[in-house]
Order: structure tokens, then C-alpha cells, then sequence
């Protein structure tokens, strides 16, 4: 699935690349970690039908309940998101896009789990396919997301065997519509061409949520981060 992703997207590009008209007050700084029930950028379609940019708690709660679940539904499988109780309904009329640059998925190993980053290969940003909700939690109302993911591809594969699904700009205006079919948008929901994506490992720091900086997404050597962990020759293991 789909459990850390990073937006390095400056706000004015946000408004070009999504096309937005309405936008809260936030600066939108760049996020090198961004981790599930924190809050999120999404572009949706508010009630006069314009493209509005708005944050949402990662993890989605659902209008029919009226407390926060103690497991965040961070994603929504493609597979049966339009029969699903906690989502039919969001897919159904509440659709939005989740602005991206990369996302994290992590190999078993040995060692224990190794985050590798995924991004495009051309470096550009791109939107997650994403479902939103409100809610009345107390006496305050809150806006959720969730990612909608699929089966993996060929870059994806070898570490993980699901992705999130990345809409191409063209499919935006049928995915955030209301209106659009079921059939549509149902049909958008395949894994994105492995031939425009690539993946490299980063630093575990990744891991924590506490973390949110460069680190977490550079590129490291695996070899390297290997030889430091290793034991120096001729030395005893404690």
C-alpha cells in the first residue's frame, strides 16, 4: 500500500498544474515525509464547481461516523472501492486529486525493511487518485482523504505488490467530475506505465514521521549503508 509520500510542489505551481480557483490561506511548504493522519493538500470540486485546493486529515473517515477510527483508511483498494461501505459512496460523488512527487514503499530484507522512493522519471510532480469525506466529529467538521491503490508494475513489483494510482492530466477533469460514469472512472484505476517511473532506495530515516527533510529522499548506496553496518575485519561481534 501506500503509507508515506512526499509534495514538493510549491503553491503557485500547484494552482498552474491543477488548474485551481480557490485555495485556503496555507504557504504549502514542502513535505519530505508526510505520514498517515496528518494533514494533506487534495483538489476537489466545490459546490459552484470550481477546482478548490484544500487540506484533508490523511485517513478517511466516513459521514456516517461520528468518531475517528483507531486505524487510519489511508488507502481504498481499486479493486472494490465502489462496493466497499467505508468508500462507495466517496467514489461515487467525492473524488479528488492528491498532488504528489513521490511516494515510498519498503522491501523486506534480512536487515529488516529497506524505503525505496518512487517517482516519475522525468521528475514531475503528478496526482494521486484520491476519494474525500466530511465528517461530523464532535462539534466540528472534518475533511478526510484516502489514496485509492492498484496492483503493482514492473518498477513497483519487486518491493511491493500494490501502488497508488497516478491519474494522468488528462483524465483529471472526468476524475474529479461528479457525473462521470462509474465505468470511467473505474477504468482509470490501472497501474501507471513502468516505463515512465523509477525507483532507488533512501534512508531509513524515512521511517519516522518525526523526520521531514532532504534526508528522506535522497538517494543512498545500499553497498555503503551495508560496509557501515558491518563488522570491521578482525573485530569480535559483541
Amino acid at each position: 500500500m501506500c503509507g508515506r509520500y512526499d509534495n514538493l510542489i510549491p503553491r503557485e505551481a500547484m494552482v498552474q498544474l491543477f488548474r485551481v480557483e480557490v485555495l485556503p490561506p496555507s504557504n504549502f511548504p514542502p513535505r519530505y515525509n508526510i505520514a498517515p493522519t496528518q494533514d494533506i493538500p487534495v483538489v476537489r470540486l466545490d459546490r459552484e464547481h470550481r477546482r478548490e485546493l484544500m487540506m484533508a486529515r490523511w485517513g478517511l473517515v466516513p459521514f456516517f461516523m461520528d468518531e475517528i477510527p483507531k486505524v487510519p483508511h489511508i488507502n481504498a483498494r481499486a479493486e472494490t472501492v465502489d462496493r466497499t461501505r467505508l468508500f462507495r459512496e466517496a467514489f461515487a460523488g467525492r473524488r479528488c486529486l492528491i498532488p504528489a512527487t513521490g511516494f515510498v514503499e519498503w522491501e523486506k530484507r534480512e536487515d529488516g525493511k529497506q524505503p525505496y522512493r518512487i517517482r516519475l522519471r522525468s521528475g514531475e510532480p503528478f496526482a494521486f487518485a484520491g476519494l474525500w469525506e466530511g465528517a461530523r466529529i464532535g462539534d466540528e467538521r472534518l475533511h478526510s482523504a484516502t489514496i485509492v491503490v492498484t496492483a503493482a508494475n514492473d518498477v513497483v513489483a519487486p518491493i511491493h505488490d500494490r501502488m497508488p494510482v497516478i491519474l494522468p492530466p488528462d483524465a483529471y477533469e472526468t476524475w474529479l467530475d461528479p457525473m462521470s460514469s462509474i465505468d470511467d472512472v473505474k477504468s482509470m484505476l490501472a497501474p501507471f506505465p513502468a516505463d515512465l517511473m523509477e525507483r532507488y532506495p533512501v534512508s531509513r530515516a524515512v521511517n519516522s514521521y518525526e523526520n521531514d527533510n532532504e534526508e528522506c529522499i535522497a538517494p543512498i548506496d545500499l553497498d555503503d549503508e551495508a560496509a557501515k553496518d558491518a563488522p570491521a575485519q578482525g573485530s569480535l561481534p559483541l
